[in-house]
């Protein structure tokens, strides 16, 4: 299905898509546990190339081991590898998460900064993992791109690149910046429910109206 490229029929046609999605996904929310910005920088440094779902079984016990960014940089870093292990990468993420914490105590008094510059300064730290810290702990909005961002935001024909920066650029000129953390909320429980990777239920799919690529996935579950 073929859609207007003009920048003002894309922003029509995206108004509409959220529309629909906010009530399609009335309990679309973040779901990584957290009761603090670093807790939610721990989890979502964690959350590369994992399930949130697993992120929140890891962290419920390290988070009551461990509090502070202190607490981490003096934790040798085999202990935190293996308090990891099962969110995969294990080792790059406790080195980065280590030299996150050392970073936040020597530069920043052991707080969580509030910009994405300075977040941006931090190991392991991409502009995913940044605008996921501000939008849900310090209100300034920003669009996380993931798997399911990416994937959605090129079935849907808005966007046509893997580059998460460049995707998170494109989006933003077609949604409401007041729309851009909750956007990134209503296309993870999309893309989890309907549009999956492999097997994406067009016909159940309310804004199948409004896509690309809809019905055009074959027996094999690949797009034609």
């Amino acid at each position: 299905m073929k859609f207007g490229k003009s920048k003002k029929a894309q922003r029509e046609r995206m108004d509409s898509i959220l529309d629909i999605l906010k009530l399609e996904h009335l309990d679309a929310r973040i779901a990584l546990n957290y009761s603090n910005p670093f807790e939610l920088l721990i989890a979502t440094i964690l959350s590369a190339q994992c399930t949130d779902a697993r992120v929140n079984i890891v962290t419920e016990s390290l988070f009551k081991k461990y509090k502070t960014p202190e607490d981490y940089v003096l934790i040798p870093i085999e202990n935190l590898e293996q308090d990891i292990f099962s969110t995969g990468f294990y080792k790059n993420k406790a080195k980065n998460i280590k030299g996150a914490a050392k970073r936040l105590v020597e530069e920043f008094n052991s707080e969580v900064p509030g910009t994405m510059d300075e977040l941006l300064s931090l190991d392991g730290v991409g502009r995913k993992t940044a605008n996921v810290v501000l939008g849900h702990c310090f209100g300034i909005d920003g669009i996380v791109v993931d798997t399911h961002v990416t994937r959605l935001s090129n079935r849907l024909g808005f966007v046509n690149t893997k580059n998460a920066v460049k995707i998170e650029f494109e989006l933003m000129e077609l949604i409401p910046e007041t729309e851009w953390v909750m956007f990134t909320h209503y296309m993870i429980q999309h893309g989890r429910k309907i549009c999956d990777a492999k097997k994406p239920l067009c016909e159940k799919c309310v804004i199948n109206h409004l896509c690309s690529s809809a019905f055009t996935f074959n027996n094999n579950n690949r797009e034609k």
